[in-house]
């Protein structure tokens, strides 16, 4: 079983800060933008933010990714992806996720498998997607949209037109999510509520602001609910990479009579673990811990610049209406599963 690492450094890292640089300014200007009232209610993400913006500078002017600044455009794509996702453990304890109680741990454990390999299966037999975008998709619907998308991409080698295109699709229908789910709830479309409605929200909602958007609509109740339901189920992010790996390993084809590749262990996710633990073992000052969740947000939507920077629209393009089909067909899936599931579990 191999560990990947990052990639060795630049000989000079000097040459590394004109390509981090533009992925922080980008980084900076996508959390300024995120506190917008309008943005902030609409359930857009600084990381949303911040492909769009890496998205339209790389097209507008393409000459930002060559040169000096290539280097450390790569660099945000891996390293501070990496980091950020083990940093993303300082937003989650313990004690968050053990009180949301069995039917919380229940229904996110059997969203989460049963999303992915609906999606995968779905992607690559029926709308004839290659297997790394249908496991993108997958991936960020069935635990934490964007940032789940970014710390899959390592483990299946996806490109970053497919992350692009997968977080593009997540963000759509994440984001009709936000005004379906409350109307649902005024119209009493399911027979529960309360708290089982905000795990309902936490367990098939994509991404963690747009859970938060959702769940306040609704009342402070079904909010605290559904955002402790998302916490348990952005938790399961290191255990689902670590099965990925091992299930990705075997499934890549190889010649006859040559050994299986080795696991690829993603390694972040043990430091993701490990400082879930700590920030549970540790009581934090909260200031340290607010700014060490900002300094998490920072890196991840740099990594998200970075993404869209040497994304080029042509490859949207030819990707077609069947991410789009694939993702609308999952949306289908975590709303009414997602109520039939939580309605059994009130049983």
């Amino acid at each position: 079983m191999s560990v990947p690492f990052s990639p060795p450094l630049p000989a000079a890292p000097v040459a590394l800060w004109p390509g981090v640089l533009l992925c922080l300014v980008v980084s900076a200007l996508s959390l300024w933008l995120g506190q917008l009232p309008g943005l902030a209610h609409m359930g857009l993400s600084p990381l949303t933010l911040a492909i769009v913006l890496g998205l339209v500078a790389g097209n507008l002017w393409p000459q930002l990714t060559s040169g000096t600044r290539a280097a450390g455009i790569t660099f945000s794509k891996g390293t501070l992806l990496r980091t950020g996702i083990v940093l993303y453990g300082f937003r989650l304890t313990l004690h968050q996720l053990l009180g949301i109680g069995w039917a919380g741990l229940v229904a996110d454990t059997l969203m989460l498998t049963s999303t992915f390999f609906l999606t995968y299966l779905l992607g690559t037999r029926v709308f004839r997607l290659d297997a790394q975008t249908s496991a993108l998709i997958g991936a960020g619907s069935s635990i934490c949209g964007a940032a789940a998308v970014l710390a899959t991409q390592p483990v299946v080698r996806g490109r970053a037109d497919q992350v692009t295109v997968a977080v593009a699709t997540l963000v759509l229908y994440g984001t009709a999510g936000i005004f379906l789910y409350p109307q649902m709830a005024a119209l009493g479309i399911w027979p529960f509520g309360g708290a089982a409605y905000g795990i309902y929200i936490g367990s098939s909602v994509h991404e963690v602001a747009q859970v938060v958007a959702a769940g306040q609509a609704i009342s402070p109740e079904v909010a605290d609910a559904a955002v402790t339901a998302k916490m348990l189920r952005v938790m399961l992010l290191a255990p689902f990479l670590l099965a990925l790996a091992a299930w990705w390993s075997r499934r890549t084809p190889q010649a006859q009579g040559e050994p299986r590749a080795p696991i690829s262990v993603p390694w972040f996710a043990f430091g993701f673990v490990a400082v879930t633990l700590l920030n549970s073992a540790l009581a934090l000052p909260a200031a340290v811990t607010a700014g060490l969740i900002w300094l998490d947000t920072a890196l991840l939507t740099a990594a998200m610049a970075a993404l869209g920077l040497t994304t080029q629209l042509r490859t949207l393009l030819q990707a077609g209406v069947k991410p789009l089909l694939l993702g609308f067909a999952v949306f289908v899936w975590l709303v009414v599963g997602g109520g039939l599931l939580q309605t059994w579990l009130q049983r």
